[in-house]
């Protein structure tokens, strides 16, 4: 990598990279708190919806009051983005309908857009890349976030002739946690409600880690920026450590148990008795690659990758990653190279609403993380042919018949969807399928 010299050039150079954030929450800030450290990087504006808040995650980062004076504060990301002196944005907020709003301003004045916001990305980041481009501007995923973390391991395999045969992330996961709410989220994270609070965490975002919903999102996005697929039944999430990835994740014709080759996948890092797995990823990412032949079969044993039975299978993968305090990545590589960490750039798999609880006609849905639905991965082909509705499209929408829960929300099970950009650009990706 050489971001840090080509930002030291612009720097020397005086044409210093100048970004906006839309959304001070806990990802903003961790972003925050590093801008201080990057020479050449600065940060001239920020968009929330409670300014005073924006201002006190500056503070609690440990801006000085110099640099916060410095930054113009608004509560409207759409004006953020109409900023002339602005080369990227970053989208942050997590909310999908606001987050498409901001994309498509962010595209019309010409700015280039890091996508935080993944629950906007898998709703229709592949169209909103289409748009980015024929902008001649850079539509990206968010480096340090797990999708561009995956997408830039899967590139290196197929660069270094590798089949990619499974690629995903880890987490900590039972099929209980579909039914959690964000008032019994906490206790899963070993923290209290109010420690929770003072690190400015949002009860439903960190529920929406833990009920599936998030890794349902972050496959579908992965799925759709790297050509891959989504196994018949979606995300079966297998206890696994970094040891046996290889012999677990491998095809089920080669002993594995994985449903087909070039696949999305979630190991959990506790077997489903909640006993915690040996070695567990989980808060890290991998890649299962292939050996074209023999020889390089035979390198892998050499050199000492943990392989299948067959020796032809290898995991590749990364501990840990750091979220927002490896955001810069994107923002530089957007500014100085012309090139996104991870793009949507097809519509192979989806995020649906899935009822949590048995669901009443005059029920309204209150989207990722709530205590109304969770969201599971499926190919885009099947949800098209089932009209599943959208997770990101499940916000404040009334039902209008009865779901049991565990089963998928249908577009027919809820009132008319109200125009939106967001449901435009849905309707454009549909149309990429």
């Amino acid at each position: 990598m050489n971001l840090s010299s080509l930002l030291a050039a612009q720097s020397m150079a005086g044409k210093p990279v100048r970004c906006g954030l839309i959304g001070a929450g806990k990802f903003g800030s961790m972003f925050l708190s590093q801008v201080p450290t990057i020479k050449g990087l600065e940060v001239i504006a920020i968009a929330d919806l409670n300014i005073d808040n924006a201002k006190a995650a500056c503070a609690r980062v440990g801006w000085q009051e110099d640099r916060i004076k410095a930054v113009r504060f608004l509560e409207s990301g759409a004006d953020l983005c109409a900023l002339d002196q602005l080369d990227v944005v970053i989208e942050a907020t997590g909310n999908p309908l606001a987050g498409v709003e901001h994309a498509l301003a962010a595209i019309e004045h010409g700015k280039h857009i890091v996508m935080v916001n993944v629950e906007a990305d898998v709703l229709c980041g592949p169209a909103l890349a289409v748009r980015a481009k024929q902008a001649g501007t850079v539509y990206s995923m968010a480096y340090g976030d797990q999708p561009a973390l995956v997408s830039e391991m899967v590139d290196w395999a197929r660069a270094s002739g590798f089949r990619v045969q499974a690629a995903g992330k880890g987490t900590k996961y039972l099929p209980a946690y579909h039914d959690v709410t964000p008032d019994g989220v906490w206790q899963h994270y070993g923290l209290s409600a109010q420690q929770a609070r003072e690190a400015g965490m949002n009860p439903q975002m960190f529920n929406s880690f833990l009920d599936g919903t998030k890794s349902a999102i972050e496959m579908s996005a992965i799925a759709n920026a790297c050509d891959l697929s989504v196994a018949p039944d979606g995300l079966q999430f297998p206890p696994c450590g970094v040891d046996d990835l290889a012999q677990i994740l491998c095809p089920r014709t080669q002993g594995g148990q994985a449903d087909g080759r070039g696949i999305v996948e979630v190991i959990s890092s506790v077997e489903r008795d909640g006993r915690p797995v040996l070695r567990e990823l989980r808060w890290g990412v991998y890649v299962l690659i292939e050996a074209p032949n023999d020889y390089s079969r035979d390198c892998f044993f050499q050199y000492g990758l943990p392989t299948d039975h067959s020796g032809r299978y290898a995991a590749m993968y990364k501990p840990f990653h750091l979220i927002g305090m490896e955001l810069s990545i994107s923002v530089l590589s957007a500014a100085l190279r012309k090139e996104p960490t991870g793009c949507s750039r097809a519509f192979n798999a989806d995020a649906v609403a899935i009822a949590k609880k048995d669901l009443a006609p005059g029920d309204h849905l209150d989207g990722e993380g709530g205590y109304t639905v969770w969201g599971k991965c499926i190919a885009a082909k099947t949800s098209l042919t089932k009209r599943a509705l959208p997770i990101g499209l499940a916000h404040g929408i009334k039902m209008l018949h009865a779901v049991s829960k565990g089963s998928m929300i249908t577009r027919s099970d809820v009132e008319p969807l109200p125009q939106s950009a967001a449901l435009m650009m849905r309707t454009e990706t549909e149309m990429m399928n």
